[in-house]
C-alpha cells in the first residue's frame, strides 16, 4: 500500500495500471481492378491484367500507413525469442536482462541492434558480477573473481568479425571491485584501494617495447617477481603523497575527462584524464604536475623521473567572451579561444594525453581538505561531494543548471566547491538532509529526507540540469533547470510496515543516470513488505528514442513510470541465494552466494544484471 505524504503524488506499485496490450489495426481495402472494354476479349491480355490486378491487390494489402499503430507486445515477444515475460521472472538460474540500443554490440552480439523490450542475454548465464559499466562503444565488467573484462566495437576496433566477439579478459589478479569508463580509458578500483588505468581499445593495450611487464606501480612492475606475467599494458594512479596508515580509496567516479576518488578517511581527490579535464573547473584546482613526455619511453626503469608543471585553466576564465556575439565582445579582448587551447602550455611542451601515463597522480582538492566526505559523484563536466551530515557541494559546468544553485546563479562554470541549497522551497520548520547524490551527463539527482517533527518523514527525489528529454521527472521538458525540482511518482511515497503496523517512507535504493538522458530508479519496496514481498520495483523515465525505457515503443516520458514486462506484470528486481556462481571463464567460483539484481542505465540502453551482495 502506497500513499503520498501530505497530499503528494504516489506511485501505486501494489496495483499498477496495466496498459492495453492489443490495439485495433486499421487497414484500407485494396481497390478492385477493372478491365478495359478494348482489351477484355484478348486472352493473353486478360491473363496479364488478371495477374497485374492480383499483384496490385497484394501490394496494397501489405502497405503500412503512417497512422498504423505499432506492434502489440505479443508480436514483439514473437520477434524477440528472449523477451522477458512473467513466466521467466522466476527463472532459477542467473541471467542478464537487456534492452535498448545494441548498435555497438555492448549488450549481446546475438541480439538485434535495437532491442525493444527487456530480453535475456546469453553472455552472463549463471554469472554474478561485482560491477558493470557501459559506455557508448565499449563496456567492461568485473566477475566474481575480481578480474576485469572488456568488449564492444570500440574495444575491438575495426577488426573483421569484431561484432561477434564476447567479453575478453584484460586485467587479471587485481581483485577489482569497481570500474568506471570514459571514451578512452578504463579505471578500476581494487579491494585494497589501488586505482588502475588501461586503454579502452585493445590495440592500445600492447605492452611497451623493452618492458617485461606493465607497471603495477606508476613506474616499476612486480609481476615478474611473483610469476604473474601480464598480457596487457596498464598503470596505477597514485596520490601525490602517501596516504595515512590504513587509509585507502573506497570509491571512484568518472566524468568525460576527469576522475574523482574518495578515501576511507573522507578525503576527496581528483585526476585529469585528458587536457580538457578542467574545461569548466570540474577538477577543483588548476595547477598540477605530470611526468616529462620524454621520460614516458623509459617508464620501466627504476630511476627518478622528472616532472613538468601544468596549469589547466577553465575556458570561462581563459576567455570570458568565448560565447559572446561580436557586438558584445570588446574590441580590446584577446582573440577568441577554442577547445584546443585548454592546456595549450602542456600541448606546447609535447604532452600527449592519449598515453595512459601522461598523468599518473591523484591530487587532493584544496577546498575540501578540511571537509569530510562520504559520497562523490561525477557528471560529464561537473563534480559533487556529500558530507555525512547531509550537505552537498557542487562545482564544474553549470550551463544547464546541473549544479543546482538556483535561478539567481547564471554562471556557466562554478570553479570552487559551492554548497547546494536543497531546502529553498520548504517551510522554515522543515529539516532537509541529503541522503545521496547521483550525476550523469548534464543531469543531477539528489535523494533528500524531509521531516518537520509533526508528521512522518518522507523522501523526495530532486532533479536539476538538462531535462529536454523529460529526465527531470516533473512532467515537463525543460532544456535547463537550475533549481532542483521534485520528481513525480517517486517522491513522498509511504508504505505500510508489517512489523511495526505503521506507515514508513519508501526509500529509493539506487538511481542510475544515463549520459544520453534516461533514468532508472529502484524503489526499496521489499524491506518492510513482510511475508510475500516479491522484490524491488524499477521506475524509468526520460529519453526513449532507442527503446531504452523498455516500453516497447518510442516516445520519451517526463513522468517516472513503473517498468513492466511485455505481458503486463510488474518488473521487480530479485534477491536470492544462488546455487552456484561462475566466473566468465565458466568455472565455478562459489556455491550458496547471496546475489541481487541491479539496474544500470547505459548509453541509450539499459541492463539488469546479478550482483554479488
Amino acid at each position: 500500500m502506497l500513499r503520498g505524504a501530505a497530499g503528494r503524488a504516489a506511485l501505486n506499485v501494489s496495483s499498477p495500471v496495466r496498459v492495453a496490450r492489443v490495439r485495433r489495426l486499421h487497414s484500407e481495402p485494396a481497390p478492385k481492378a477493372h478491365p478495359t472494354k478494348a482489351n477484355w476479349a484478348l486472352p493473353s491480355t486478360a491473363v496479364a491484367l488478371a495477374a497485374g490486378a492480383a499483384l496490385y491487390a497484394t501490394a496494397q494489402a501489405n502497405v503500412i500507413h503512417n497512422d498504423a499503430p505499432s506492434e502489440s507486445p505479443e508480436a514483439q515477444v514473437r520477434a524477440t525469442p528472449n523477451a522477458l515475460t512473467n513466466s521467466t521472472l522466476e527463472d532459477e538460474g542467473l541471467s542478464t536482462i537487456v534492452w535498448g540500443s545494441n548498435k555497438t554490440h555492448v549488450l549481446d552480439d546475438a541480439l538485434p541492434e535495437s532491442i525493444r523490450v527487456p530480453s535475456h542475454s546469453e553472455w552472463f548465464n549463471n554469472v554474478a558480477l561485482r560491477d558493470l559499466a557501459l559506455h557508448e562503444q565499449h563496456a567492461a565488467c568485473v566477475d566474481a573473481r575480481g578480474d576485469l573484462y572488456q568488449w564492444g566495437d570500440g574495444f575491438l576496433g575495426n577488426e573483421a568479425g569484431s561484432s561477434r566477439a564476447r567479453p575478453e579478459l584484460t586485467l587479471k589478479g587485481k581483485n577489482i571491485t569497481q570500474v568506471q569508463l570514459t571514451r578512452s580509458r578504463v579505471y578500476a578500483l581494487s579491494a585494497s584501494g589501488h586505482i588502475y588505468v588501461l586503454s579502452s581499445r585493445r590495440e592500445e593495450q600492447a605492452l611497451p617495447i623493452a618492458a617485461q611487464t606493465p607497471a603495477s606501480t606508476p613506474w616499476w612492475g612486480t609481476g615478474w617477481l611473483w610469476g604473474e606475467e601480464e598480457t596487457v599494458d596498464f598503470a596505477q594512479v597514485t596520490p601525490t603523497y602517501k596516504l595515512k596508515r590504513g587509509e585507502r580509496f573506497v570509491q571512484i567516479s568518472a566524468g568525460s575527462d576527469h576522475l574523482l576518488a574518495l578515501t576511507s578517511e573522507g578525503r576527496t581527490f581528483a585526476h585529469p584524464i585528458t587536457l580538457n579535464a578542467n574545461s569548466h573547473g570540474q577538477l577543483g584546482f588548476r595547477r598540477c604536475d605530470v611526468p616529462s613526455p620524454a621520460d614516458l619511453l623509459h617508464i620501466h626503469l627504476p630511476n627518478k623521473h622528472p616532472r613538468v608543471p601544468v596549469e589547466l585553466t577553465p575556458k570561462v576564465l581563459a576567455d570570458p567572451y568565448a560565447k559572446a556575439t561580436p557586438g558584445i565582445r570588446p574590441a580590446t579582448s584577446a582573440p577568441r579561444h577554442t577547445e584546443g587551447l585548454v592546456g595549450k602550455e602542456a600541448a606546447a611542451a609535447g604532452i600527449d594525453d592519449r598515453n595512459i601515463r601522461w598523468s599518473d597522480r591523484l591530487f587532493e582538492i584544496p577546498a575540501l581538505k578540511d571537509v569530510k566526505v562520504d559520497r562523490i559523484a561525477a557528471g560529464s563536466r561537473s563534480s559533487f561531494a556529500k558530507t555525512p551530515d547531509g550537505r552537498v557541494l557542487g562545482w564544474g559546468a553549470n550551463d544547464y543548471g546541473q549544479i543546482g544553485l538556483g535561478g539567481n546563479v547564471t554562471l556557466e562554470a562554478i570553479t570552487v566547491p559551492t554548497e547546494v541549497i536543497l531546502w529553498r522551497t520548504t517551510p522554515g520548520t522543515m529539516k532537509t538532509k541529503c541522503l545521496d547524490v547521483f550525476a550523469g551527463g548534464d543531469l543531477t539527482i539528489f535523494e533528500v529526507e524531509r521531516r518537520d517533527g509533526t508528521s512522518l518523514p518522507y523522501i523526495d527525489v530532486l532533479a536539476c540540469g538538462n531535462g529536454q528529454y523529460g529526465s527531470l521527472g516533473n512532467a515537463q521538458y525543460s532544456n535547463a533547470q537550475s533549481a532542483p525540482v521534485r520528481a513525480k511518482n517517486v517522491s513522498g511515497l509511504l508504505e505500510y510496515n508489517e512489523s511495526t503496523r505503521s506507515l514508513q517512507a519508501i526509500v529509493p535504493e539506487e538511481i542510475s543516470i544515463s549520459p544520453t538522458g534516461h533514468v532508472l530508479l529502484t524503489l526499496d519496496t521489499k524491506t518492510r513488505a513482510g511475508p510475500g514481498g516479491g522484490g524491488r520495483d524499477v521506475v524509468a523515465w526520460g529519453s526513449n528514442y532507442d527503446y531504452q525505457l523498455g516500453t516497447g515503443k518510442r516516445g520519451s516520458m517526463a513522468v517516472p513510470t513503473a517498468l513492466q514486462s511485455v505481458d503486463g506484470e510488474r518488473f521487480m528486481l530479485r534477491s536470492k541465494t544462488a546455487a552456484e556462481v561462475r566466473d566468465l571463464q565458466g568455472k565455478v567460483w562459489k556455491k550458496g552466494v547471496q546475489v541481487e539484481q541491479k539496474a544500470v542505465a547505459g548509453w541509450s540502453n539499459s541492463v539488469v544484471y546479478w550482483r554479488i551482495r
